[in-house]
């Protein structure tokens, strides 16, 4: 209760409405605990979670989770794709009329191979003939390479998460991309186009941003009442576009109050059904799947209004429990 009332003490508790909205959170089922860090990465072809190994590589999970949690993964974009052996990221972010800026870089760290290199795991990216050499880089396994990538290479290739649930569907789409050179240092870039055409250009780039999340969820809107984190996909039309967004309740404004944060901006290839739409100044999320510390309750019909432009700031109109 205690968490419920900070979180929804600015405005969902002010109407009838909100009221019931802490009355659903109450009587929603818990869900199971989940031991390790996850991380909902959203690109795009799509959103997946990571289940991070805390225990296995705990130094490669600190190390991961020191980028994730300065924003350091936020627009940055899939560089490396090989067709049935890894879809590597993490190292550089792309900028209109610059090209592809690296990001900084934390001290190399210890390699921690534990875990074969299967289907669905995640690992570090490193210099060739330096097994302590890896630092912002990481991968996703599209196949079993248990064999190549142990310790006879480099020895071994820590992997520290898995991919979960239907998440191996997204890195699929994206693994069956036509790639691209830029210059000689990235040769292997995958590039998607609408048009049939892929030219070089910022909106043709896999990007991605990266959240800590509490619980997994195949949702396509979700929020979490811990962080304040909502996480949704928007449909803004044809002048707009599609994209992934993050929004971060602000429970110091009156009202329940979102800022949509711009460095989470994921422009999307695609456009899922039931994904929120944003037309009239109005985001509005068919189905928000909402996590109070485990318990559940799925909203409908909720309407967010672009109160605050210059601050994106979007104040709670309404919803259905």
């Amino acid at each position: 209760m205690a968490v419920l009332s900070k979180i929804f003490a600015c405005g969902m508790l002010r109407t009838a409405r909100r009221t019931g909205l802490l009355l659903a959170l109450l009587l929603a089922g818990m869900a199971p605990a989940q031991a390790n860090t996850l991380v909902r990465i959203s690109t795009s072809f799509g959103d997946f979670t990571l289940e991070l190994f805390d225990d296995v590589a705990p130094v490669t999970v600190r190390n991961f989770l020191n980028y994730v949690n300065r924003g350091a993964y936020n627009g940055t974009y899939f560089h490396r794709l090989e067709a049935g052996f890894v879809l590597q990221g993490g190292g550089y972010r792309i900028v209109p009329f610059v090209g592809p800026i690296q990001v900084p870089a934390d001290p190399p760290i210890v390699n921690e191979y534990n875990i074969a290199n299967t289907r669905g795991t995640v690992a570090m990216a490193k210099v060739g003939g330096d097994p302590n050499s890896a630092t912002s880089e990481w991968f996703v396994n599209l196949a079993d390479n248990s064999v190549n990538l142990n310790t006879q290479n480099n020895a071994g290739f820590t992997v520290f998460g898995r991919v979960l649930g239907d998440g191996m569907i997204v890195m699929d789409a994206i693994g069956v991309l036509p790639i691209y050179a830029l210059g000689t240092l990235q040769t292997q870039i995958p590039l998607h186009s609408d048009d049939g055409t892929t030219p070089l250009s910022v909106s043709n780039f896999v990007t991605m941003n990266a959240e800590v999340v509490q619980r997994y969820s195949s949702a396509l809107a979700v929020f979490e009442s811990q962080s304040g984190l909502l996480a949704a996909s928007v449909d803004g039309g044809t002048t707009l576009g599609a994209y992934s967004v993050n929004l971060s309740l602000q429970p110091q404004l009156p009202g329940t109050v979102f800022r949509l944060n711009p460095d989470s901006l994921v422009r999307l290839a695609i456009r899922p059904i039931g994904m929120a739409t944003y037309a009239d100044n109005k985001l509005r999320i068919p189905s928000l799947e909402v996590n109070d510390n485990g318990n559940v309750r799925v909203l409908t019909n909720v309407v967010l209004t672009l109160t605050d432009a210059v601050n994106w700031l979007f104040t709670l109109e309404s919803f259905q429990p």
